[in-house]
């Protein structure tokens, strides 16, 4: 069987600008002789649709849309076209929708599949808007019975949940039960460094286990803080890629369900080289489909800034980014000089507006309700006055704010509210400080882009005189690692320390985490580059009592 594998970037709730580029990708397989068109998941309504799935008029849209579809599938007859929507239960009980695989051909619909498993977890509430299938079927297509599954369908294996699994069935195993000839999954699988080789073990195990191709067709693009890598693939019957898709950009590829793979080891994609896309990805997608199309970034010299600003330049173009410095009284010569450097490297508009001036007249006014000595509260009036500045050149021209904060610093509360964590979207939000530097030397692979002066030099806030990071925090490895094993693999203190840290700085750490939630609820949304990123993947209360 001839597939090709439509790996495409929906937009979350288009439904008839998503439905119109599938009649043309579908117009263009059917005359390249494709026998089998694959959509991904939800592609109709883009992943995830969250709470549109909850208004009536939405879903009466998506069942018009499929109507329509229908009827365009007889001008491609003997191609077929499948591809995921959300379609009514007719169940008074329930929540009412599943999440389906919808197969047209020939101006009639050939064939409807459920999703089994759905998860809640992490970033995904599909419990909330969809019911499971009642049972698991093959469909006979084309010479081929093919065993269609979505997504967590095929995330059940026992290796994944070494220690509690979450679902008593295993659809891809029913399926090959079943006498499935092809298994097909049609998914929205979001990107974390290192997925792409764990996505691989799963379905080539799959493959080799059931001795059947399995095509794997994923979304790409970025929707609010998800980024999916695409990536898709189909592996042959031994376990091994025989035709795949590009990695963060749209692709379609055409395979045969007959086609023997290399039968060389998988090459995973390079960590930080993913990482770096993907925020590219993520960065661009956001602003586009939330009507953007420029930003604007603070640069302090230091290299928070410096890569979120070189990664705004790449996703955007450069002249639609604008660097601005704003030195105060305690800004060093080269926050200033370090910023233009790298404005001047990356071509992007460059602009200079001093705050102290600012300042003083600020704390003038209200020096009555902050008496002397100064301390944190004059430190965060800078960051504010900064924020607001941000804030003002985006009401006037139209730029979206990029806040510059690390999870690192997002983790343990060291950021401002209303200063440096204004904006609308908070890109490196998920990257601990220690990627930023790898992200850093991985953009000046080939030439100088961000400034090894700003590499070389100690982080620092530059709030007070001859600050530096590391006068409040424990140095960045330390903290970072602490950070990976509390946040991302919920590692108690006590447990933390048996590893041989330190129960003093890692106390310290976990209780800095814990009291900064109120800080993190308020933040712009981030993207999402590992497996536990803060926002929607982690729902902590803010008032609350408790001790790790």
């Amino acid at each position: 069987m001839k597939i090709t594998i439509a790996q495409l970037d929906p937009i979350v709730g288009d439904i008839a600008g998503n439905a119109e580029r599938l009649v043309e990708v579908a117009r263009r397989c059917h005359a390249l002789g494709t026998d089998l068109v694959v959509f991904t998941e939800l592609y109709l309504v883009g992943y995830p649709p969250r709470d549109l799935l909850e208004k009536r008029w939405f879903i009466a849209d998506v069942e018009a849309a499929i109507a329509d579809l229908v009827r365009a599938s007889s001008e491609f007859a003997g191609t077929g076209v499948l591809f995921g929507a959300p379609t009514r239960t007719g169940d008074r009980v329930g929540a009412g929708l599943h999440n389906s695989a919808v197969l047209i051909e020939g101006g009639e619909l050939r064939a409807m599949r459920h999703k089994s498993l759905l998860p809640t977890y992490d970033v995904f509430d599909e419990h909330r808007y969809f019911d499971p299938a009642d049972d698991v079927r093959p469909v006979e297509f084309g010479g081929e019975v093919l065993g269609i599954s979505i997504c967590e369908d095929a995330w059940n294996a026992t290796e994944l949940w070494p220690n509690q699994r979450l679902y008593e069935r295993e659809p891809v195993a029913e399926l090959a039960e079943q006498g499935a000839t092809l298994m097909i999954n049609l998914s929205a699988s979001p990107f974390y460094a290192g997925k792409d080789q764990v996505r691989y073990d799963l379905i080539s195990g799959h493959a080799k286990q059931h001795g059947v191709p399995f095509v794997y067709a994923n979304q790409v693009g970025g929707n609010d803080e998800l980024i999916f890598d695409g990536g898709s693939f189909l592996i042959d019957a031994q376990g091994r890629i025989a035709g795949a898709c590009r990695h963060f950009s749209e692709d379609i590829a055409q395979v045969d369900s007959a086609a023997q793979g290399d039968a060389g080891e998988y090459e995973p994609l390079e960590e930080i080289a993913a990482v770096h896309d993907a925020l590219v990805l993520g960065i661009g997608d956001y602003l586009r489909k939330c009507g953007f199309t420029k930003g604007v970034v603070g640069l302090s010299g230091g290299i928070d800034s410096a890569v979120t600003c070189a990664l705004a330049a790449r996703a955007l173009g450069t002249e639609q980014v604008m660097g601005v410095t704003m030195p105060s009284m305690y800004s060093s010569e080269g926050s200033v000089s370090d910023s233009r450097r790298l404005a001047e490297n990356l071509g992007i508009r460059f602009e200079e507006v001093a705050i102290a001036d600012i300042y003083n007249a600020y704390v003038d006014e209200i020096r009555p309700l902050i008496p002397p000595p100064p301390g944190t509260t004059e430190e965060n009036i800078q960051a504010r006055i900064r924020g607001n500045i941000l804030m003002a050149i985006s009401n006037e021209h139209g730029h979206l704010v990029l806040s510059t904060g690390n999870k690192s610093e997002l983790a343990v509360g060291y950021c401002t509210l209303y200063g440096d964590m204004s904006g609308g979207l908070a890109v490196i939000a998920d990257v601990p400080k220690m990627m930023v530097y790898e992200l850093a030397e991985y953009m000046n692979r080939e030439r100088e882009i961000i400034p090894q002066a700003t590499i070389d030099k100690a982080p620092s806030a530059e709030l007070k005189p001859d600050q530096t990071d590391q006068d409040t925090l424990p140095p960045y490895p330390v903290l970072d690692a602490i950070l990976q094993f509390y946040v991302e693999e919920g590692m108690s203190s006590d447990e933390i320390v048996a590893l041989g840290m330190d129960g003093e700085t890692v106390r310290w750490v976990v209780r800095a985490v814990n009291r900064n939630e109120y800080k993190r609820r308020q933040a712009a949304p981030g993207l999402k580059v590992t497996t536990k990123a803060f926002g929607v993947g982690r729902r902590m209360p803010i008032a609350a009592r408790y001790e790790a």
